[in-house]
């Protein structure tokens, strides 16, 4: 296979630490490699090195003749008076661009809410980050070298991205490397793995479910230092294996390998035991938002919401930027009040939000993290029953991620990462019982965002998360909603339904000619293949589905709430209850299968 990228013997190291040493490597044709590894530990470097931005100290980077290489940075290097439509195309007359089947892809999926002639120093730093990704991946390039693309992108601009990627490098065309922490598109797009640690990079087949399994299987004869990363990769790998949405259709690596290593794995939670946690701490009634609107001047925002949260629950939110995400959480944390209808609050709640701003942490800016830590008394409980441990400041800190040198660091000087971590601490001591993360993956790599993940699978109350980070928003929430045209909408089918609706609601609009401000529509859905009779008859069974998913979600929730009430001593009457949630549980999975199938019919 022709090489594109090769590295030989690549030594780097800065005054305290020596970040890569004898590292040798190749990108060869067909290649879509994703790179993860511990902040700090090269990444970006690597593909500094191998983009020619970066000189290593020793060791060289060859390229083959012609070779085109094309890099996205994290640095923005826009000129404000610059223009959308320049910055992507330049000079290209519009006949040119216009009659581009790829530049008019990239137009709808990244830029169809964009005016063409805005100037960039009027966009947000969400918006410049789409012109930039649009404007390389609007250029010709064998190699793609990509760090952090899918920073400031929603859930759907990041499946597009994903299917971009696929399309233009199909096996044997071209070469790809991404860093990335969002471990959806890694699986979704990388055919191999680089693990950048300890001065190295070590190459494993396939994406990132694969990566997870070989790293498991490396860990696992590696010597007890490697204990705690292998337990968190395992239980990682049970969740890919028993029940990652969009995942166990398609394994990506060995089953019976896998299912041996996790053979004695438990569920990531025990919810039954988390949800009777939660009932005590906060009693039957959490929040309720009750035929609720809220408007800003002339701008209705929301309408109607009906959501009656429950004691336990643990839910994600989906929704555009300005959709009303935001407008939602603060109704329920206090911060916002409705213009119609009522928001009724337990007694006994208590909400804590993990912002995306940092101001819990000003008050210590100068404080070295050990004298925050000292100022705190309490601890953390891990697990439940026999299996609960409590858990210091210290050591809470070191389950994130601190190690015992970086105690003695300003809190100003920490990194984006590590503030983030500090920040979640904070709040978790504090003890609240209604918990809203607001973002809370940026700046985490992908071991820290499996430990925080790991953290929150004990934590016993109500949990409200926001994310475009899919594979988070999956793994960490147990159902949807989202904010579609001012409501709120209920997603038995998870991620792949919203994606779907909002599917058909760009299919409307272009079929209704409304189009967008943007330089173009976005091209209407592909056919499905079904007959007007079959598309009907589809189309009819699809909402049949979703009404029978939402009913029984409805009644798993009733019956574990039954269950958490129910007399611990009567163990006849417990397994009978469990019996019966078992069969609901095993319905429901039954009819979103069905509801997949349907669906990518539908497409």
């Amino acid at each position: 296979m022709a090489n594109l990228l090769g590295a030989d013997a690549l030594h780097l190291e800065y005054p305290t630490k020596t970040v890569f040493d004898s590292v040798s490597l190749g990108v060869n044709e067909g290649d879509r490699i994703g790179i993860v590894g511990r902040n700090g530990d090269g990444k970006s470097s690597l593909l500094g090195m191998l983009a020619g931005t970066r000189e290593p100290d020793s060791g060289r980077v060859t390229r083959r003749g012609g070779v085109r290489v094309g890099v996205l940075t994290q640095t923005d290097l826009f000129d404000d008076e610059d223009t959308v439509g320049h910055a992507v195309v330049g000079d290209t007359p519009e006949h040119v661009w216009a009659g581009d089947p790829k530049v008019r892809d990239i137009l709808a999926g990244l830029l169809t809410e964009l005016p063409w002639d805005a100037r960039l120093g009027e966009l947000s730093g969400g918006q410049r980050r789409r012109v930039q990704l649009a404007q390389l991946l609007a250029g010709e390039h064998d190699v793609l070298i990509l760090d952090e693309p899918t920073n400031h992108l929603d859930v759907e601009a990041i499946e597009w991205l994903a299917g971009h990627l696929k399309t233009r490098w199909p096996a044997n065309q071209g070469g790809l490397l991404m860093v990335t922490h969002d471990r959806w598109i890694l699986d979704e797009v990388c055919t191999a793995t680089w693990e950048v640690h300890d001065r190295i990079v070590e190459p494993f087949e396939g994406g990132y479910a694969a990566y997870i399994l070989q790293r498991v299987e490396r860990d696992r004869q590696a010597a007890s230092i490697e204990q705690k990363r292998q337990n968190l990769a395992r239980k990682e790998l049970a969740w890919l294996r028993r029940g990652a949405p969009a995942r166990t259709s398609k394994p990506k690596f060995r089953i019976d390998a896998a299912n041996a290593l996790i053979s004695d794995v438990p569920e990531i939670r025990d919810k039954t035991e988390l949800q009777s946690l939660a009932v005590s701490r906060l009693g039957k009634d959490v929040v309720d938002i009750l035929d609720v609107g809220v408007a800003y001047g002339d701008k209705q925002v929301l309408s109607d919401i009906e959501w009656r949260v429950a004691p336990g629950e643990r839910t994600g939110i989906l929704g555009v930027n300005g959709a009303g995400k935001s407008t939602l959480l603060g109704l329920i944390d206090g911060s916002t009040e409705p213009t119609t209808g009522t928001v009724k609050r337990g007694k006994t709640v208590k909400v804590q939000t993990l912002t995306q701003r940092l101001d819990e942490l000003e008050q210590h800016w100068d404080d070295p993290v050990r004298v925050v830590l000292a100022n705190l008394a309490t601890s953390f409980t891990v697990g439940s029953g026999s299996k609960a441990q409590e858990l210091t400041p210290s050591q809470l800190l070191e389950r994130l991620g601190f190690a015992s040198a970086q105690l003695s660091t300003p809190v100003k000087d920490l990194s984006g990462g590590q503030k983030r971590r500090l920040q979640l601490l904070l709040i978790l001591l504090d003890a609240p019982n209604v918990l809203i993360l607001d973002e809370p993956t940026n700046d985490l790599d992908t071991d820290m965002l499996a430990a925080m993940e790991d953290l929150l699978d004990s934590w016993p109350g109500t949990l409200i998360v926001v994310s475009h980070d899919r594979y988070f928003l999956e793994r960490v929430t147990d159902q949807q909603y989202a904010i579609l045209e001012r409501r709120l909408r209920h997603l038995p089918g998870g991620v792949d339904e919203y994606l779907a609706l909002r599917r058909a609601q760009h299919g409307a609009a272009s079929g209704s000619g409304s189009g967008g401000s943007g330089a173009t529509a976005p091209d209407a859905p592909a056919e499905s293949g079904l007959s007007g009779a079959e598309l009907r008859a589809a189309q009819k069974e699809v909402t049949a589905v979703e009404r029978r998913m939402t009913k029984l979600t409805e009644q798993v929730e009733k019956a574990k709430l039954a269950l958490a009430e129910h007399d611990q001593g009567d163990y006849a009457g417990l397994a009978e209850e469990m019996k019966k949630i078992s069969a609901l549980e095993d319905e429901l999975a039954e009819q979103e299968l069905r509801w997949l199938e349907l669906s990518e019919a539908l497409e």
